[in-house]
């Protein structure tokens, strides 16, 4: 995965919903992930030789589901190649290495207003959780 095309894609990824992104420390958290496995896994989503998207899970270790779980972080289409089935192929594709990975689960977030991305992960076997999100920004 080259860092640059990647971080570039962050940076589009990230102001769809106004996040702030710092992109030096962006590619220096996405060089660390690539160089460690034990992070998770990434992959580019290619259509005609050019990189059009990518995602990302990143790895967690849960009791409950007796196991390596994934979360998946980022998955990112450009706007250029929306509507041509790449979401699709990248969440099939995923399907196929959590098994490769022994994933137990894989879990996700969605911005509430995102209905097109909630009606594909649907599709491809999501559900909504029965749990709430919370968070806890460490200081």
């Amino acid at each position: 995965m080259d860092a640059s095309i990647v971080v570039a894609m962050m940076e589009a990824f990230y102001a769809i919903d106004n996040y702030p992104m710092d992109v030096a420390v962006a590619k220096d958290l996405f060089l660390e992930f690539i160089h460690n496995e034990s992070l998770g896994r990434g992959w580019t989503i290619v259509l005609d030789g050019e990189v059009m998207g990518y995602f990302i899970l990143t790895f967690i270790f849960s009791f409950e589901y007796k196991g390596r779980i994934a979360f998946l972080d980022e998955l990112f289409i450009s706007e250029k190649a929306r509507g041509k089935g790449l979401g699709k192929q990248a969440l099939e594709f995923m399907a196929k290495q959590a098994k490769l990975l022994s994933l137990k689960i894989i879990y996700l977030e969605i911005e509430n207003h995102n209905e097109a991305a909630k009606k594909l992960y649907l599709s491809k076997g999501f559900a909504v959780h029965n749990r709430g999100l919370m968070k806890m920004v460490v200081q």
